[in-house]
C-alpha cells in the first residue's frame, strides 16, 4: 500500500519551520494574531507539538499578506534548509558533493521540504532539480517554489563556498517586478515554462565540497535510516505513483485501491487538495513527454506510444490541451532553455 498523508494531518514538528517562520514574522513587526489567524494555532505553537501542513500553509499565507513585502518568500526560503531535523539535517550539511546532496534532499523531502517534493535528474551535461506540490497550494505555490528555490541556492553557496551558476525555469508568467529573483536567485530567469525546475551543467555534481566529510554523511544518512520515516503528502506520493505506471494507463479506481481507500474517498481527498485525478495523470504526461521529446529526442509517434495513446494526433492533441503548445514549439523551447544551461 502507498503511504501518503492528507494536508490536515499534524506531521511537521512546530518548532522547525512552523517557528522559524513565526520568528521572521515577529522581526518584521507582524503580531501572532496576524500570522497565525485561522491556523488553530492562536494559543502559539507548542515546542513539542505537530503542525499540520494545511496549517503551516495557512501561516505562510498570513505572513505573506501581513508583511506585504517582495522579498518575503526569498527571505523564508534562507530559514529552510538545512532546517533542524537531527540526522537528515546534519546529513544535508555534511553532504561531500552536490550529488548526493540532491539525493538526501530527494530521499528525505517529506522531512525535510514537506510542501514540496524535489525530484532529482540528470543527462548529457545538464542537471535538473524540478519541484512538485506535495499538498495543494494553488494560492501560494509561486511563493512556495522561490521560497524552496532560494533554500536550495543558499546551502549551496554556503557548502561549496561559491555561487553555482544556477539557471530558474517557471511554470507561470514572469511577475511585474523581477528585483527579488535577480537579488536571492540571479539574472538567469525564464517563465512561462512548463515546470518550476532548477537547471546547472552536471560537471558540478561531483565536484568536493571543502566542508564536508563523507564518513560524517554517511553515519548520519545511517542514522536518519533508522528514525521513523514520515509519508509524503497526497500529492507528491501520486505524482510518483502515476511516474511509475504511467504506461500502464493508470486510472481513479486502481490508484484508489492502491493507496488504501475507496474511488469516491480518493476522489474526495483529491477534491480537498484542488486538484482532481485527471489533472495529476495531465500533469505527470505532460512530464514524461517533455523527457521523451528533449533527452530521448523522440518523435510524435515514439511518444504517443510510450504513453498508450492511439495514434500522434491524438497524443498533439492531448498535449496542446495540456500546455496549450504542440510539441514542435515545445521541442524548440526546450532546445533554447537548454542550450542556454550549456
Amino acid at each position: 500500500m502507498i503511504a501518503w498523508q492528507p494536508a490536515g494531518e499534524p506531521s511537521i514538528p512546530a518548532r522547525q519551520q512552523p517557528a522559524l517562520a513565526l520568528e521572521y514574522g515577529r522581526s518584521r513587526d507582524a503580531l501572532d494574531d496576524e500570522l497565525l489567524r485561522d491556523t488553530g494555532l492562536l494559543t502559539g505553537l507548542a515546542p513539542d507539538g505537530l503542525v499540520s501542513p494545511s496549517q503551516y500553509l495557512q501561516q505562510l499565507t498570513n505572513t505573506l499578506r501581513a508583511l506585504d513585502s517582495p522579498d518575503t518568500s526569498f527571505m523564508l526560503g534562507q530559514l529552510l534548509l538545512p532546517g533542524h531535523d537531527g540526522a537528515v539535517s546534519h546529513a544535508l550539511v555534511q553532504a561531500p558533493t552536490l550529488r548526493v546532496l540532491l539525493e538526501t534532499l530527494c530521499r528525505f523531502h517529506a522531512r525535510l521540504t514537506p510542501l514540496l517534493r524535489p525530484r532529482f535528474e540528470s543527462w548529457d551535461g545538464v542537471a535538473l532539480v524540478y519541484w512538485v506540490d506535495a499538498f495543494g497550494a494553488p494560492g501560494v505555490k509561486a511563493a512556495l517554489v522561490e521560497m524552496h528555490m532560494t533554500a536550495l541556492v543558499g546551502l549551496c553557496r554556503w557548502l561549496g563556498g561559491e555561487r553555482l551558476p544556477w539557471r530558474f525555469c517557471f511554470n507561470r508568467g514572469a511577475p511585474r517586478h523581477v528585483e527579488q529573483h535577480h537579488v536571492h536567485l540571479g539574472t538567469e530567469l525564464r517563465f512561462g515554462c512548463q515546470l518550476d525546475a532548477m537547471l546547472l551543467p552536471s560537471s558540478w555534481l561531483d565536484r568536493p565540497w571543502p566542508r564536508a566529510s563523507e564518513l560524517a554523511a554517511r553515519l548520519a544518512l545511517q542514522e536518519a535510516a533508522l528514525e521513523a520515516p514520515r509519508a509524503p503528502g497526497i500529492l507528491a506520493a501520486l505524482y510518483d505513483y502515476l511516474l511509475e505506471n504511467v504506461r500502464a494507463a493508470p486510472t481513479l479506481e486502481r490508484a484508489a485501491s492502491d493507496f488504501g481507500v475507496s474511488p469516491a474517498t480518493f476522489k474526495r481527498q483529491l477534491l480537498r487538495h484542488h486538484t482532481h485525478f485527471q489533472g495529476e495523470l495531465d500533469q505527470v504526461r505532460t512530464h514524461v513527454a517533455l523527457w521523451l521529446l528533449q533527452v530521448e529526442r523522440a518523435d510524435n509517434e515514439a511518444v504517443a506510444r510510450y504513453l498508450g495513446f492511439h495514434d500522434a494526433a491524438n497524443f498533439r492533441r492531448s498535449f496542446k490541451r495540456w500546455t496549450g503548445l504542440t510539441p514542435g514549439p515545445i521541442r524548440a523551447a526546450l532546445d533554447g532553455e537548454l542550450g542556454w544551461v550549456g
